[in-house]
């Protein structure tokens, strides 16, 4: 079953069963049929689609922020911020497909060389509920630029602004969404050409087993658990600011939020309280009032599973300067939570927390601060605040992630790859690099 539950009043908004694998057979075959003409287009055609598409979800941002605001719970000013920049991502690769797919000579001994970049058919997504409209065109646009057809596969709990935005795509575009059961989508990922997911680890891990016993093409974004490292020469009072809001964005629940906060002992003492007065001034509260900036959690279950880390990281040494405590009331909140001196026995060490709970790791010097962050499963992003950046980029280059920041939070730009290594996946989606993902890199030899 997919439905939209309104996360701070509670009532069903959207049902809708799961479809049957012949009824999915069926639109599949439609759309490798559909794929096939598109491909046939050149990528000037292509973009111009993809550009009326740009149009036609500016004019809509504002009731898709809505949808997403009620079904996910997070605020109203942040689902706001997901649609704006959905139109950039377009926007962006309809000014740059025309000229990174174009056909690449190269000089050899043959009277011509070339590199074609071809796609490679239907793409199947299996999507996230947390940015229910970017995360699905983050994927599929720059998968459409090169010539694939689409199909997603969204998170139950966020169908109906997923309904809506197909409504907006219509059909000049081959993407369609896949209304399939959990043991259905592994049958898809066979019927498909290349998988994309965007998930946990642990549903990432299974997936892509499946995907490669048949020998598809994956690319994943999985969990993270970013270091946010603080030296001793940082603007403490702007990284205390930063922390707090990448900590806290979306109710925490972002992967690429800053979750480890790495602090050297140098300035942990100052630190600490700049840091906490900061997270002191979150109000939470309805997500669509202007003035809320802690969200509720998606989920009764998510909110379970982060009090369920936080009470096992006190268990086992962790300090709670800040909240930890299940509040009583409607809606699924949960507050901003900090534990300081988290150490290896606590779970949330190791495991994504994906809520509002900063982890606060004290270090003894910027050395011993890269090796904490480096002792992770995860390698999504990593943010270093220091006074001397060349030093600043020396430690970054030890980071195992695949991204650094320095002097400011981790994020996604579009004009920068992004991914990760390790449990955070492979792959990477935006840039020229993301446009290259789903593609068959073709060579041609003429004697």
């Amino acid at each position: 079953m997919f439905h939209s539950m309104n996360v701070a009043g509670g009532e069903i908004l959207y049902r809708r069963d799961a479809q049957s694998w012949a009824a999915f057979e069926l639109q599949l075959h439609q759309l490798q049929q559909c794929q096939q003409h598109f491909a046939a287009l050149n990528v000037t055609e292509r973009t111009a689609l993809l550009q009326k598409f740009a149009g036609l979800l500016a004019d809509e941002q504002a009731r898709l922020a809505e949808m997403v605001c009620e079904e996910v719970g997070r605020c109203l000013h942040e689902c706001q911020a997901e649609l704006k920049k959905s139109v950039e991502l377009i926007r962006y690769y309809v000014r740059l497909a025309p000229e990174l797919l174009a056909h690449k000579t190269i000089a050899t001994q043959a009277s011509l060389s070339q590199v074609r970049f071809e796609p490679l058919g239907v793409v199947l997504a299996v999507m996230p509920w947390n940015y229910p409209v970017w995360q699905v065109l983050r994927f599929a646009v720059p998968a459409l630029c090169a010539g694939n057809a689409c199909v997603v596969k969204p998170a139950p709990s966020v169908a109906r602004v997923t309904a809506a935005l197909f409504d907006i795509v219509g059909e000049d575009l081959p993407i369609m969404p896949a209304w399939l059961d959990h043991d259905d989508t592994l049958k898809a990922i066979e019927a498909t050409d290349a998988m994309a997911f965007t998930g946990s680890t642990r549903t990432g891990r299974h997936l892509a087993a499946h995907a490669g016993r048949h020998l598809k093409k994956t690319v994943l974004e999985l969990g993270g658990s970013n270091a946010f490292i603080v030296m001793p020469d940082a603007d403490l009072v702007q990284a205390a600011k930063d922390a707090c809001s990448s900590r806290f964005r979306d109710a925490g629940q972002s992967c690429n939020a800053a979750k480890r906060i790495i602090v050297t002992e140098a300035v942990a003492d100052e630190f600490i309280p700049l840091f906490l007065a900061e997270c002191a001034r979150l109000k939470s509260g309805n997500p669509k009032d202007a003035d809320t900036t802690l969200a509720p959690l998606h989920r009764a279950d998510l909110r379970d599973t982060v009090h369920e880390q936080v009470r096992d990281a006190v268990s086992h040494g962790a300090d709670c300067l800040m909240g930890g405590e299940m509040p009583e009331g409607a809606g699924w909140f949960y507050p901003a939570t900090v534990l300081d001196r988290v150490n290896p026995f606590c779970r949330v060490y190791y495991e994504e927390v994906f809520g509002p709970v900063a982890m606060i790791l004290r270090a003894e010097n910027g050395a011993h601060a890269v090796e904490l962050a480096n002792d992770s499963p995860f390698g999504l992003g990593a943010a270093i605040y220091s006074g001397d950046t060349g030093q600043a980029w020396q430690y970054a280059e030890k980071i195992q992630a695949g991204s650094v920041f320095i002097n400011r939070h981790t994020s996604s730009d579009l004009r920068l790859p992004f991914g990760g290594v390790k449990g955070s996946g492979y792959g990477r989606e935006l840039s020229e690099f993301g446009l290259y993902e789903f593609v068959n890199v073709k060579t041609y030899w003429q004697k």
